[in-house]
Order: C-alpha cells, then sequence, then structure tokens
C-alpha cells in the first residue's frame, strides 16, 4: 500500500478532511449566530408592535377616567364594544377584552356573561393591580396560546385586562427557524464539496509529491515533482526546494556508488598488484630455504629481484597514498610557481636520463601560476616518465608553456605509436597500462589527481601512429 492509498483509507485524519470539517464548523456557527440574531431581532420587533398597540388602547382607557356604568354609553368605544363580546365558541381568539372585580374575576359587563376566554384571561393574571402599575405588557398562556397582556384600572374600582395574541408571531418565527434550517444544511453541504473540490485541486501537487517519494523509496532516483498547472507560491516553494534536495540527494547517491564501485576496484586492483611480488619474494625465499640457491651467483640474483620486487612494492604503495590524499581534497599551499622554469628543469631531467632523445622546449621567460610547486614537478615528471617508458627513443618530445585567455597551458607531446580510442578513454584509470607493459599504472592517474586538485584541466589528444599529446590546463597568477 503506498502512501496515497494510505491517506484516502484515513480521509477523515486526512489535511483535505481536516479543512473541510473546519470550513464546514465555521460556516455552522456563523449560521446558529446569524440565525439567532435574526429571530431574536424580528421577535423583538413584533413584540414591540403588540406591546405599542396594547399600551397605546391602555392609555387612551385609563386617561379619560371612566367608571364601569359609563363604558356603555360611550359610542366611542364602538372599538371596545367588538372586543367585549368576542366569539363564543373560539377559545383563542386574536385579542380578550375583559373586566374583572376587586376579586380577580371576570364581571358581566352590558349584560353579558363572560366568555371561557374572558375567564381564562382572568384567571391568568392573579394580580391586576401590579400588572396595571408595570410598565409594559407581560407574557401568559390562555388555554395554551400565547398572549400579551396588560391591565388598566377604572374609576371606580375594577380593571380592564387587554390581550393580545402572539400566536402568530412565534408560528411566524418557527418557519423561519426551519426556513434558515433547510438553508443552512444547503449551504453547509454545498460548502463541504467546494471545499473537498478545492483543497483536493489545491492538494494536488502535495500529492504528487508523496508519489515522487513513493517512487524514490522503491528505487527510482529519477524521478521529480512536476509543476501543477496553477499552482499556489507556498506550493511552489515547497515543490522547488524538493526538487533541489532530490538532485541533490540523487547526485550524492551517484558519487557514492562510484565512490564504492572506485573503491572496490581500486582495492582489487591494488592486492592484484601487490600479490606478484610478494608472489616473487615468497617463492626466492622457498628457494632460499630448500637449499636450491648453493651458487653464489644465483643467490645474488635472487638477492637482486627480491629488492627489486621491494622498491617496486614501495613506490606503488607510495603511490597510492598519494592518490588516497588526493581523494580526500587536500588543502594545498598556493604560491607563485614559474611554470616555464618547472618545463625546463623537467626537459633537462629527461635528457639526462635519455641522452638520444630529441627535445624540443618553448618556454621562455617567466609564466606565473598559483599552485604547489612539487605537485607540478610530480606532474611533469610523471608524463616525461610516461614518455620514456612507452615511447622509443627515436621519439621526439615537445614541452610547451603558454598563457591565453587568463590561464595557462602546459602541454607534453611526443611522436611515438600513440594510442587507440578505448585505451585513450581508460588512460586516467587507476592501474591501467598499456599492452601490460611496465609500470604501476598510476602514473596517470596521479597527473589527474593534482590538476584537479589545483582546479584545473587535463586533456588527451592521441591517434595510433600520430603520438600522445597531453595537455595541462590551470589558473594564471
Amino acid at each position: 500500500m503506498n502512501l496515497r492509498d494510505r491517506g484516502h483509507r484515513h480521509g477523515l485524519h486526512s489535511l483535505r478532511g481536516k479543512l473541510t470539517l473546519a470550513n464546514a464548523g465555521l460556516l455552522a456557527v456563523g449560521i446558529v449566530l446569524a440565525t439567532a440574531v435574526s429571530i431574536m431581532g424580528m421577535r423583538l420587533y413584533l413584540l414591540d408592535q403588540v406591546d405599542s398597540e396594547l399600551l397605546k388602547t391602555r392609555t387612551s382607557l385609563s386617561g379619560s377616567g371612566l367608571t364601569l356604568r359609563q363604558v356603555d354609553s360611550l359610542t366611542a368605544l364602538g372599538v371596545v364594544r367588538e372586543r367585549i363580546t368576542p366569539a363564543e365558541s373560539d377559545p383563542t381568539p386574536d385579542s380578550i377584552f375583559t373586566v374583572v372585580g376587586g376579586d380577580g374575576r371576570a364581571v358581566t359587563v352590558f349584560d353579558l356573561k363572560p366568555t371561557d376566554a374572558q375567564r381564562a384571561l382572568a384567571a391568568a393574571v392573579p394580580d391586576p393591580r401590579a400588572l396595571a402599575a408595570a410598565p409594559g405588557p407581560r407574557d401568559i398562556d390562555v388555554h395554551g396560546a400565547a398572549y400579551r397582556v396588560t391591565a388598566t384600572r377604572l374609576a371606580d374600582g375594577p380593571y380592564i385586562l387587554l390581550a393580545s395574541s402572539t400566536e402568530l408571531l412565534h408560528k411566524g418565527i418557527a418557519k423561519a427557524l426551519r426556513l434558515d434550517f433547510a438553508v443552512g444544511t444547503l449551504l453547509l453541504a454545498l460548502l463541504c464539496c467546494l471545499t473537498m473540490y478545492s483543497v483536493r485541486r489545491r492538494l494536488l501537487p502535495l500529492e504528487d509529491m508523496v508519489e515522487t517519494s513513493s517512487a524514490i523509496a522503491e528505487g527510482d532516483l529519477t524521478r521529480r515533482v512536476p509543476s501543477s498547472h496553477h499552482p499556489t507560491q507556498e506550493v511552489e516553494q515547497l515543490r522547488l526546494a524538493l526538487n533541489s534536495m532530490l538532485h541533490q540527494v540523487e547526485t550524492a547517491y551517484r558519487t557514492r556508488e562510484h565512490s564504492a564501485a572506485q573503491l572496490r576496484r581500486f582495492v582489487a586492483d591494488a592486492s592484484h598488484e601487490l600479490r606478484t611480488p610478494l608472489a616473487a619474494i615468497r617463492g626466492y625465499l622457498q628457494l632460499y630455504d630448500q637449499g636450491m640457491l648453493s651458487e653464489p651467483g644465483e643467490r645474488r640474483r635472487a638477492w637482486d629481484r627480491m629488492h627489486g620486487e621491494v622498491d617496486r612494492m614501495g613506490r606503488l604503495v607510495d603511490e597510492l597514498l598519494l592518490l588516497a590524499r588526493l581523494d580526500q581534497r587536500p588543502e594545498i599551499q598556493f604560491r607563485h610557481v614559474d611554470v616555464s622554469r618547472l618545463a625546463r628543469e623537467a626537459a633537462e631531467d629527461l635528457r639526462a636520463q635519455q641522452p638520444g632523445r630529441r627535445v624540443v622546449v618553448s618556454a621562455d621567460g617567466a609564466v606565473l601560476v598559483r599552485a604547489d610547486e612539487s605537485g607540478l614537478r610530480q606532474v611533469l615528471g610523471n608524463l616525461l616518465a610516461n614518455v620514456r617508458v612507452h615511447t622509443p627513443v627515436e621519439a621526439a618530445v615537445r614541452l610547451g608553456v603558454e598563457r591565453a585567455d587568463g590561464v595557462v597551458r602546459v602541454c607534453v607531446a611526443d611522436e611515438g605509436p600513440g594510442l587507440g580510442e578505448e585505451d585513450a578513454g581508460r588512460i586516467f584509470d587507476r592501474f591501467f597500462r598499456v599492452g601490460g607493459g611496465d609500470g604501476s599504472g598510476l602514473g596517470m592517474a596521479i597527473v589527474q589527481g593534482v590538476v584537479e586538485a589545483h582546479g584545473g584541466e587535463v586533456a588527451v589528444r592521441t591517434a595510433p601512429g600520430k603520438g600522445l599529446a597531453v595537455t595541462v590546463t590551470l589558473r594564471s597568477a
């Protein structure tokens, strides 16, 4: 199971699920708060309208100084008359008008007995005096229906109770709540869908990163995170940083693999090279131990051969140690070195070793580079030793030093047999010897290591029958 499959299995615990739940939760809280505020505002507004009408009627009755006997003779109170005689069959009319005596019971007005609604209203108001003194109406229940009620006192003692039904108000509020719930649910569902789509679209680069990481974990180091069509700035920065890191990881892994392979080959070649002189020394020692070197001349020859093999092993070990130090990127003490002088001195050394070889030097004047003098001497010495060992004495050698474009080029070219394309490609490999010739096969590898430690380059130009030219390029001082 890959990482993406695990993310889909635990959807609620994924970033997509958490963002969706968070957005849905915030919207739900917002809808609840907005609904509560709107319902409370609507309720207060409608109740204020009902209360205003009740208070207006109470004020008109209390300010007129009416008595119970005067109520019937006032034609101006036609509205009151209509309220006094509600339909007997309606237990919860929209408004109720009743007169209560000192005992709190509804009394007969205009020879009309109180209706059930009027008696229920009188029973619902235990203290008309306190209600008349209150600044505003109060909530009561009449036959299970909600009313707002107020009271006023007549001049001769009885109290008039005025009540208006608020059932329509509460039903309207209930309908508004149901509508808000339905709309809120729809909005939540829509928001969840949009959030899931938007988050999935925005997180596609992260899923690509997961797939890339899984592929790299399975061994595909070349995978990179692709760019999305509409990336966000943060995700694009993460993608670039991750790709850069993956490139460095791949480079480090390839370098480590190459170094490990090179080390294995190096150890194998070194053991092979050391095995030959050790086998020769062991063989001569066995001959001596068995008394088979009885003649003085044979013992001398065996002695010289063992000394030669020991010297060979010593040189091989020294060269291996040098290459090991070069592989560790040593800190070189740079100073100004005259390359022309070193080239002339190296040419004199070659003439002393092979007087019959023609050596041409083109290194006039002083050409300075910042380098380690002993390292450059070893480079020139190895190149000329390579010429001395692998070319006939009749082959001429040319040493050239020139400065151009801020660099110094040192060229060692011979007129020997040259190399084929395959051998030229392996000339810097350690322990490589053309045709199994003499030497350790480390000279050109040391040349390359020293030059690269100086930040320079070494190149080879050769062809069968056209000699070999090695060019070393260094930064000018």
